[in-house]
């Protein structure tokens, strides 16, 4: 199953540019060495992997090409979950899905009339720009929607944000305002 184009548009969205309010010129950002503040040549810089603080291994593009997963436009199913078992905070984005090819087609019809007979949500795994995500597929019409997931690792926890809210008891009077 190929994914589709996105389920969703940000077309409308309005950006900015920075400008300079004094000369009305556009704002660049250089790219400088964090201990000089020299600028830096696009070609002196690389790629590298933090170990610990202040010490880096460099990583070159020939050891990223040898690791990089291949998109196979194939979708691994590990398990059927009920659509309310997925946080909404995991949510990512929407894709529209479509069989690809005739062998395609029975496989994609098979694998929306199971979901749809479950009532559940298909859970599984996908390689786009060679990184492996968690998707989730539901039926929708002829096709399948899949909504990409975040792994619970790029979740943060809520309570390091709530902890210092207080209780308030509120009282009859205080909850109506």
């Amino acid at each position: 199953m190929p994914c589709g184009p996105l389920a969703t548009s940000e077309s409308e969205k309005i950006s900015f540019n920075q400008l300079n309010w004094q000369t009305g010129h556009r704002i660049k950002y250089l790219k400088v060495d964090a201990e000089t503040g020299d600028e830096v040549p696009s070609e002196y810089i690389v790629k590298g992997y933090q170990l610990e603080k202040d010490r880096f291994i460099e990583v070159t593009k020939k050891e990223l090409e040898e690791i990089a997963l291949e998109s196979s436009r194939a979708i691994n199913i590990d398990e059927f979950v009920d659509k309310s078992d997925i946080d909404p905070r995991y949510l990512i984005r929407p894709y529209y899905l479509r069989p690809d090819g005739k062998i395609g087609h029975d496989a994609f019809a098979v694998i929306r009339k199971t979901i749809r007979e479950l009532e559940k949500v298909a859970i599984g795994r996908v390689v786009l720009t060679n990184r492996e995500h968690i998707i989730a597929l539901e039926p929708l019409d002829k096709g399948l929607v899949g909504t990409l997931l975040r792994y619970p690792y790029e979740v943060r926890g809520e309570q390091e944000y709530f902890n210092e809210i207080q209780h308030v008891k509120l009282t009859r009077d205080k909850a109506h305002r």
